[in-house]
C-alpha cells in the first residue's frame, strides 16, 4: 500500500526542475506561437513569457512563468521570478487580448516576484497591482493553470481568472513554507510543518473553493511530461468551453462580475462567537463548565 504524499512531499514535487515549464506547455498545446517581447517602458523579462497563438481552434493570448531546467537557464530566467517589466509586458498583452477579443491562458510557476533592489526601484508592487486590477475587470475569458509553484503576489499577478486549475502536485500559497516557518518559529527547518498548516496543496485549495479543478498526476509530471501536458490541455479546453458558454448565454458582464466575486470571497472570515455564546455558554455555565473564548472560523467561498 502506497502512503499518501504529505504537503511537504508535494512542495518538493512542485519544485522539481524536471517538471514541464510554460514553454513546454506552449510548444505542445499552442500552434503558430509568436512570442512577444518587452513592456515598451524599460525592457524585456525572460522570467515571464507571453505571446499569441492558436489553442485547439481559437486564437489566444498566452502568458507563463518560465523557469530553467539547469543552472545556466535558471540564471537567464531569474529562477522564474519576474521583474516589473515582466508584469508590465503581461499587462500589455492582456490589453491586446481585450482589444482583439482573445481568451487569455496563463501557466503559473514561480516561487515569488523578484525581490531585488532594482525591481523595487522600478515599481514591483505597482506593476503587480496594475495586473490585478486589469485581470479582474478584463472583458475576455481567462483560464489560469498552476503547474508548479504558485508563490505569493508573483503568482497572483497572472492568475486572476475565471477558472483556476491546478496540477495535483502543484502548490499555491501566500508565502513559501520556509518563509512561514521563519516567521512563526524563527526556524526555516520547520518548513515541512509549515507546509501542512498552510494548506497549500491542490486538494486543500479545491476543498476551499479556490481551485476549480485538480488535474490528476497518476505519475508525477516530470516522469510523464507529454501525458501531463495533454491532460492539462484537455482541462483547459473543457473549462474554456464552459466559460464561453456563460458569455453566450448570460453576457460578458455576468462573467466579469462572477470573477470579481470569486476573488472577493477568498479568505472571508465569519465570527461565530455570538452564536456560541447564545447556544452554548448558558448550558455550560449551568453545569459548572468554564467556556473557552470564541474563535473565528474561516469559510471558503
Amino acid at each position: 500500500m502506497v502512503e499518501p504524499l504529505s504537503a511537504w512531499d508535494r512542495v518538493q514535487l512542485a519544485r522539481n526542475p524536471a517538471r514541464p515549464h510554460a514553454l513546454d506547455y506552449i510548444n505542445e498545446l499552442v500552434t503558430d506561437f509568436v512570442e512577444l517581447h518587452g513592456d515598451r517602458l524599460f525592457g524585456d523579462d525572460h522570467a515571464l513569457i507571453g505571446g499569441i497563438g492558436e489553442f485547439r481552434g481559437r486564437t489566444i493570448i498566452v502568458l507563463g512563468h518560465q523557469k530553467g531546467a539547469n543552472t545556466r537557464e535558471n540564471i537567464e530566467r531569474n529562477f522564474g521570478m519576474p521583474r516589473p517589466e515582466g508584469y508590465r509586458k503581461a499587462l500589455r498583452l492582456i490589453r491586446q487580448a481585450e482589444k482583439f477579443n482573445l481568451p487569455v491562458l496563463t501557466f503559473v510557476d514561480t516561487p515569488a516576484a523578484d525581490p531585488g533592489l532594482g525591481s523595487e526601484e522600478r515599481g514591483q508592487a505597482n506593476a503587480i497591482a496594475e495586473n490585478l486590477i486589469a485581470m479582474a475587470a478584463m472583458q475576455v475569458p481567462a483560464i489560469a493553470t498552476v503547474v508548479g509553484e504558485g508563490g505569493s503576489g508573483g503568482a497572483l499577478a497572472i492568475s486572476i481568472a475565471d477558472r483556476i486549475l491546478m496540477l495535483e502536485n502543484a502548490i499555491y500559497a501566500v508565502a513559501s513554507p520556509e518563509a512561514c516557518a521563519t516567521i512563526l518559529w524563527k526556524d526555516a527547518a520547520q518548513a515541512p510543518a509549515a507546509a501542512e498548516i498552510l494548506r497549500i496543496t491542490a486538494h486543500d485549495l479545491h476543498g476551499f473553493g479556490i481551485a476549480d479543478e485538480v488535474i490528476p498526476e497518476p505519475v508525477a509530471a516530470h516522469l510523464q511530461p507529454s501525458a501531463t501536458i495533454q491532460r492539462v490541455g484537455d482541462a483547459i479546453e473543457r473549462h474554456l468551453c464552459d466559460v464561453e458558454q456563460t458569455i453566450a448565454t448570460m453576457g460578458i458582464d455576468t462573467l466579469v462580475a462572477s470573477r470579481y466575486a470569486k476573488y472577493r470571497g477568498i479568505g472571508r472570515w465569519v465570527d461565530n462567537g455570538e452564536t456560541m455564546l447564545r447556544n452554548g455558554v448558558n448550558a455550560q455555565s449551568q453545569n459548572g463548565i468554564k467556556p473557552e473564548p470564541a474563535r473565528p472560523h474561516a469559510t471558503a467561498q
